[in-house]
């Protein structure tokens, strides 16, 4: 029995710029991996370092400016909410999971979808519980029209169920023609498209403190073989390199990214003694291994970049940056920049793993589906990314919508994913094997935070558990 594991850590043994074929299926699209159900062959995992490594990236300091448009990008946002229908009269729900200041964001995108239309459009937060609060919904005869969800396999298996609808053709257009191949992948269910992904999140960064770097005399590395002599390096100036937040076991997981192979496959030893590599050397993490299994993730990184710092860097998406402004006095592009995930030494492929909200539609009426078609188009991405704390994978959207040039890389890191790109392995995998705090996968690799020398033994582990859950 083998189960959904995802390593930043990839066998190398694929040609070089090549990724390997488990990839070509992405997203809540996992039942056409090899014609079999999960439950049946399942999903597993990789070993080796970042196959794809986001290299292509260039260093990724986080300090080059970004000007101009993504690849493709149109001249004008606002052409694509042009010839929207008039609604007038008609009232849409719409659940989500945002609160405060994004939901704040979110509703500003609502107005204009309004004010173009004539609808009317009531927004609900389910927040952390979205998933939950959508299904009760489902259940009690009165879902919404659209829902944004962040877990695939929770799409994959309401679409299974027949609770969501498929998307029009003028959707598929719109995403065929504003979105890279991986990412239209990942909306699509049994040949149909149920979803399309509307905020996105780049996972495969580095956040560093630019002082502590600046100080040990080096630059961000480019591949594994590198970073391990960086961090090194500042251990011998007398700075810990690495921030760690093991307490949320998420953040271990990922480290990981999605292959179709058993967790006892020789790849995934190879990962694990790899990321071994470094949780093995207690001089490498902030507080050793018992410290880093007391360190949340909001903790680890605002540790990174106070003053003074208790590490030099620490691995999370692109929303550590606003914990880093919201808890610490430190400037996002000046004292803290970021790189992407060092791939293996002579990798030079581009990869992304990513979270996201997805839209789906709850039924088929005409003006649910206008709604997710405006979602799609550059014109609504437009209106949150000008506001920041906004990334879209749709190629079509200007780098010069965003605010800052931090910003604008990571989203240029996104559309230069190109298909190399999946989402996370909380996300894909049943919440009983991959999302309970204390169990399952995010419970093995604390396990395995505590003692990395034990390989064999985690990842016959990871084997067993991933065998307990029932698999979409």
């Amino acid at each position: 029995m083998s189960a959904l594991l995802t390593a930043h850590f990839a066998v190398t043994s694929f040609p070089k710029n090549a990724s390997p074929p488990e990839l070509t299926t992405k997203g809540p699209n996992v039942t056409a991996h090899k014609g079999s159900r999960i439950g049946a062959t399942a999903l597993a995992a990789t070993a080796a370092l970042l196959l794809a490594a986001c290299s292509s990236s260039g260093s990724g300091s986080g300090s080059g400016t970004a000007s101009g448009a993504a690849p493709g990008a149109s001249s004008s946002s606002s052409t694509a909410a042009a010839g929207l229908p008039s609604l007038k009269g008609k009232h849409l729900t719409v659940l989500a999971e945002w609160t405060g200041a994004e939901q704040t964001d979110f509703q500003a995108v609502l107005n204009s979808f309004d004010s173009l239309t004539g609808a009317s459009v009531s927004y609900q937060s389910g927040g952390a519980n979205t998933g939950t609060v959508l299904q009760t919904k489902i259940a009690g005869g009165s879902p919404p029209d659209v829902a944004l969800l962040p877990e695939p396999g929770l799409i994959t298996t309401l679409a299974q169920q027949g609770a969501l609808k498929p998307l029009t053709p003028a959707i598929q257009q719109e995403v065929a023609a504003d979105y890279g191949p991986g990412w239209e992948s990942m909306g699509t269910v049994g040949g149909k498209l149920y979803s399309v992904v509307y905020k996105a999140s780049d996972k495969t960064t580095f956040w560093y403190n630019t002082a502590e770097f600046s100080q040990a005399g080096i630059t961000p590395p480019t591949n594994w073989t590198q970073f391990l002599a960086d961090c090194q390096t500042l251990s011998d100036a007398g700075i810990t390199p690495v921030s760690v937040g093991g307490s949320d076991g998420w953040t271990l997981a990922d480290w990981f990214q999605n292959h179709q192979i058993p967790w006892t496959d020789p790849s995934v030893i190879k990962a694990l003694t790899t990321f071994g590599q470094l949780l093995g050397n207690q001089k490498y993490i902030a507080g050793g291994d018992a410290g880093a299994l007391q360190t949340s993730f909001n903790t680890s990184v605002t540790q990174t970049f106070t003053t003074p710092p208790k590490a030099a860097m620490v691995f999370e998406g692109d929303f550590s940056a606003t914990q880093i402004t919201s808890t610490t006095k430190a400037t996002i592009g000046t004292d803290a920049k970021f790189f992407p995930f060092p791939g293996p030494a002579g990798g030079s492929s581009s990869f992304a793993q990513v979270a996201g909200d997805m839209a789906t539609a709850l039924n088929t009426d005409p003006a649910t589906m206008e709604l997710i078609q405006f979602l799609a188009s550059p014109a609504a991405d437009a209106i949150w990314a000008h506001e920041g704390g906004y990334l879209t994978p749709n190629k079509l959207v200007p780098l010069s919508d965003y605010p800052d040039a931090t910003t604008q890389q990571e989203a240029q890191m996104l559309i230069s994913a190109g298909p190399n790109v999946d989402f996370s392995l909380d996300d894909l995998s049943p919440a009983a094997f991959g999302g309970t705090v204390g169990a399952g996968y995010w419970k093995d690799m604390q396990d395995f935070l505590k003692n990395p020398s034990d390989v064999q033994g985690t990842a016959k582990q990871l084997e067993a558990d991933a065998a307990k859950v029932q698999w979409p």
